[in-house]
């Protein structure tokens, strides 16, 4: 199975355009205001409408007002909608979309419980618990802990760089790979470089 990209926290339609040109599948807007990453609707809108075909538009959400969701979905083409809080299934599935539901890695977690209290989502995204933080932690947990049995639905995130982006795919499997702080020069703001090494690495790892 080939591991796909998903770039996240891009904030401009320079970045978007770049990470997609370096083979990126999907990009991520964050729609969290508490998150230096957070676009506004219209960033948002401009950003979307720049990409071309077959790529995925993620619009991120940390328990956010439903009513607000359904603004940035008129608003915003978004092929999928990402849940990074304490959103229940019924709440996920509410506005007829793809949807992915972000786990955090913590201890003592019971993962196959929270894949069921999710069933219905097109993935689960995991990600590194850190208190009071919902995502981009920066930080990496175990990667041994990701069930091989769900690779085809698991995305993994969590402090991945160009430097172990190999090692994470050899070891989890999973179908994507998502990065954000891993490949900035500052938070919001992407490496050209880094973004460069980080799809090579990731093609270099499905070869």
């Amino acid at each position: 199975m080939i591991t796909r990209v998903k770039v996240c926290g891009i904030t401009s339609v320079e970045d978007a355009l770049f990470a997609v040109g370096e083979g990126a599948d999907a990009i991520g807007l964050v729609f969290y205001d508490k998150s230096p990453r957070s676009v506004s609707i219209a960033q948002a809108r401009v950003i979307a409408q720049s990409l071309p075909p077959f790529v995925t538009c993620v619009g991120l959400f940390v328990d956010a007002d439903t009513e607000y969701v359904r603004q940035v979905v008129k608003q915003v083409k978004l092929t999928c909608l990402q849940f990074h809080g304490n959103e229940t299934s019924d709440y996920c599935q509410q506005f007829n979309r793809v949807w992915i539901k972000a786990i955090r890695m913590r201890e003592g977690i019971d993962l196959d419980a929270e894949l069921e209290k999710y069933k219905e989502a097109a993935g689960w995204l995991l990600d590194t618990y850190k208190k009071g933080i919902p995502g981009g932690t920066g930080e990496q947990f175990d990667w041994q802990l990701v069930p091989v049995e769900h690779s085809s639905r698991i995305i993994l995130a969590g402090g991945l760089t160009p430097a172990n982006v190999v090692q994470a795919i050899a070891c989890a499997k999973p179908y994507a790979v998502d990065v954000s702080g891993g490949v900035e020069v500052a938070k919001g703001l992407k490496s050209k470089e880094k973004v460069s090494a980080f799809c090579r690495q990731v093609t270099r790892a499905n070869d």
